[in-house]
């Protein structure tokens, strides 16, 4: 009997022991997951230059290095634009050329290590595209949120949200677009990012919290002279919106929503962002679960995704079968549920955030057939 107590015993401790492990394993990764890195790309892609001449750069090859379309190219104390792959060069099986639009700033040489981005330009609207715009500070629950504020002739404006791996300077690819189009434009930095305020446990919550201050984005439009606004965001900045337009006391004020690669299955995104951050695949379901306890979000808000039936503005998602960090399928459900309202623009290609980049003519053409009658 003492034999048997004492090895019982012993297998109860191993399990305690183990569940413990688990535990803090799992929050660990969680943590890995949900610590938000202002204005640094997202982990994977790592790409390294092999030459530098004649406007084209020699890269690594792999799926980033082959994707379609226009991007930035980052390393420390290094920006560049990089257009698409140059056809019929030949650099060999590991290598694939792409043409080098310009350096913004830093050099590029042979054995830098460097980071594809959808966020093309750096600097503020006036230094990177020449447009006038003005520095506020909109007052959130947390405290000052940065944005720059774009005028425009209509009283229709957009307010514009970045999402994972991004800050406010994402938005400026579509700036030009929507000053074209003489929409007034507000790009908001919110809890987490560089200028604003942390988010009181250190976390993203993908969305979930965050659209509070976006809310707080749409009081300051109102407040300033707009009388719709259309929300207009980009992966957790998307899912921002929908809870916004679900949530805030002010959506009948909202006239459009323009999401692009929303983030509508939050478990998988989870698991998405602790494997790119070198989570162990066994771990990716611990992670998940201790994400929920730490942020609250299931017990809070339930299941992750867009309830279709809440939908009453036009919807325009731009997403693809290429987004390996937000899945596509829930926004072709989404679509397919309310077609009298949502419309689906596929890019084929594309990474996550970058459907702009992988078709810039395509995805412009679908952003002004939406906007026109909203304008």
């Amino acid at each position: 009997m003492r034999t048997a107590t004492a090895t019982a015993a012993a297998v109860t401790t191993t399990l305690l022991g183990a569940g413990a492990a688990a535990v803090v394993i799992g929050r660990h990764a969680a943590d890995a997951a949900l610590r938000p890195e202002p204005g640094r790309p997202l982990p994977g892609g790592r790409l390294s230059v092999h030459s530098v001449a004649d406007g084209r750069i020699t890269l690594t090859r792999s799926l980033a290095s082959l994707r379609p379309g226009t991007y930035g190219l980052v390393a420390p104390g290094v920006h560049a634009v990089v257009g698409p792959v140059v056809p019929g060069a030949d650099p060999g099986p590991d290598a694939v050329v792409r043409r080098l639009v310009s350096v913004s700033h830093g050099t590029l040489e042979a054995g830098t290590r460097v980071s594809l981005t959808p966020q093309v330009y750096v600097g503020n609207p006036r230094t990177a595209l020449g447009l006038d715009h003005a520095d506020v500070d909109i007052p959130g629950e947390l405290g000052a949120l940065p944005a720059w504020f774009l005028p425009a002739a209509r009283d229709t404006w957009v307010i514009t949200v970045h999402g994972l791996g991004g800050s406010r300077e994402h938005p400026m690819v579509v700036m030009p677009f929507l000053h074209r189009h003489q929409l007034p434009v507000l790009d908001l930095g919110y809890r987490g990012d560089l200028g604003a305020p942390a988010s009181p446990d250190g976390l993203g919550h993908l969305g979930e919290s965050e659209w509070r201050d976006l809310d707080a984005a749409i009081r300051y439009a109102l407040r300033y002279g707009a009388r719709r606004v259309i929300l207009y965001g980009w992966s957790t900045g998307a899912t921002m919106a929908l809870r916004a337009f679900e949530r805030s006391p002010l959506a009948h004020r909202i006239s459009g929503l323009v999401l692009d690669s929303p983030v509508l299955d939050r478990n998988a995104t989870l698991r998405g962002l602790a494997a790119a951050r070198g989570v162990p695949r066994v771990v990716l379901p611990l992670a998940v679960r201790a994400a929920d306890g730490l942020t609250g979000l299931r017990a809070a808000h339930g299941p992750a995704g867009a309830d279709p039936g809440l939908l009453r503005v036009p919807v325009l998602i731009a997403h693809g079968p290429d987004d390996t960090l937000a899945p596509w399928g829930p926004s072709r459900a989404l679509a397919a549920a309310r077609p009298d309202l949502v419309t689906l623009h596929t890019v084929a290609g594309a990474g996550h955030g970058a459907m702009w980049n992988a078709d810039p003519v395509g995805y412009e053409e679908a952003l002004r057939r939406f906007l026109t009658p909203l304008m």
